[in-house]
């Protein structure tokens, strides 16, 4: 395998790893961030509860299966 797909696939699994959802999730608080920062408001407050309410469900699809 190159250097370079395993520098891919080593990033791959760092940042999706075993849950893709949560990191889908955590984009998308990402790019709405993002989102309300370029219209001129405060966006700090945001990702906190993201986090939060991704970290929730992600324990709750662990314990269900």
């Amino acid at each position: 395998m190159s250097r370079l797909a395993k520098f891919g696939r080593f990033w791959w699994e760092f940042i999706v790893g075993e849950d893709w959802r949560a990191s889908a999730q955590i984009g998308l608080a990402i790019a709405a961030t993002a989102a309300i920062a370029a219209s001129g408001i405060s966006a700090w407050w945001v990702l906190p509860p993201a986090v939060i309410l991704v970290l929730y469900a992600s324990l709750r699809r662990a314990i269900r299966d």
